[in-house]
């Protein structure tokens, strides 16, 4: 069995204090038997962001790298060059890892060497416990990026492989592939799914993916993203995504109004309804499902009419690498 040799490889964005705090944990990481590394993009941070990886490079084996165009996407592009190992950990800068993480990882790419992704377990590190009404409204999973319980060792579908933490071998990169820097965190308006967006190329180009259930992490969900207004928020941003998959995966086109989906138009009118019904009697839980589903068609709707989701123009559809692995 080969020995591999992972890269943990992360962007990061004025989090200097959370990324102080996983930098810490990366302390503890069991060290597989290739060794390891870490490559972290300073996505044009103006805090001390700079200060804090530098002050981990005589613990831990970091490259870092300056790339100031604003965009996760972007920034990952831009630090690919710079990784080195045999297997690319895409992780985030609030993602604590568990000691065994890398190994874990390491031994299912090395077991399982037809497929080329390895998505780990995302459980929640709460920063104050979720209220009853955000568990039975929202969908957690999508909303902070975990995972729901159930996931177990094997072949995976490509929407369980979460960019918090999932492995891609390095050679599908040297084959060509890049992330799309036009969805992804930026400081705009965005659609989320950046890693997603690619994994999903990646497995439509026949690329297996395999699910590793002992490579754990938590993401930190703080406070503050337990707000309704950032709830709504993310809920936007998810149809946005949702617009650009549909997009991709249509077979032709679909009808519209102003640049619209129609379907979107009757789906908004039935949730209205439903949010309607709910105020009135007083169901707290209904209600703000309607209003998740509502932010959620609205962001569907803005990104459908701004890529021209009708005639499937170039502006609509992810771009798409020619190359594949030999």
């Amino acid at each position: 069995m080969t020995a591999l040799r992972p890269t943990v490889f992360l962007a990061t964005r004025n989090r200097a204090s959370t990324l102080e705090a996983v930098l810490n944990e990366y302390c503890h990481l069991q060290a597989p038997v290739g060794g390891w590394d870490v490559v972290i993009v300073d996505n044009g941070s103006t805090d001390r962001t700079k200060d804090v990886i530098h002050a981990f490079c005589d613990r831990l084996p970091i490259t870092y790298c300056f790339e100031p165009t604003p965009g996760k996407n972007a920034a990952l592009n831009a630090g690919l060059p710079f990784v080195t190992g045999d297997l690319i950990v895409f992780t985030d800068d609030d993602i604590f890892p568990r000691p065994d993480w890398l190994v874990e990882l390491c031994a299912a790419a090395a077991s399982h060497e037809s497929y080329s992704i390895f998505g780990g377990i995302i459980l929640p590190r709460w920063e104050t416990p979720p209220s009853d009404l955000i568990c039975e409204a929202i969908p957690l999973s999508m909303c902070f990026a975990i995972h729901a319980p159930g996931m177990h060792e094997g072949p995976s579908d490509s929407n369980r492989a979460f960019g918090g933490n999932v492995a891609i071998r390095a050679e599908v990169f040297h084959a060509g592939y890049r992330f799309d820097p036009s969805v992804g965190p930026r400081p705009t308006t965005y659609a989320m799914g950046g890693e997603t967006n690619l994994i999903r190329r990646l497995a439509g180009d026949g690329l297996g993916v395999w699910c590793c259930e002992r490579a754990i992490v938590e993401h930190l969900v703080p406070r503050a993203h337990l707000e309704t207004s950032w709830i709504l928020k993310r809920a936007e941003r998810w149809g946005r995504a949702r617009a650009r998959f549909d997009a991709a995966d249509a077979p032709g086109p679909v009808a519209t109004w102003l640049g619209i989906p129609r379907w979107i138009f009757r789906a908004a009118m039935g949730h209205i309804g439903t949010a309607a019904h709910a105020a009135l009697s007083g169901d707290s839980v209904t209600l703000f499902r309607a209003r998740w589903d509502l932010r959620e068609l609205r962001g569907w709707a803005l990104e459908a009419r701004e890529s021209r989701y009708a005639d499937h123009s170039p502006a609509s559809v992810v771009t798409r690498q020619p190359r594949s692995l030999v």
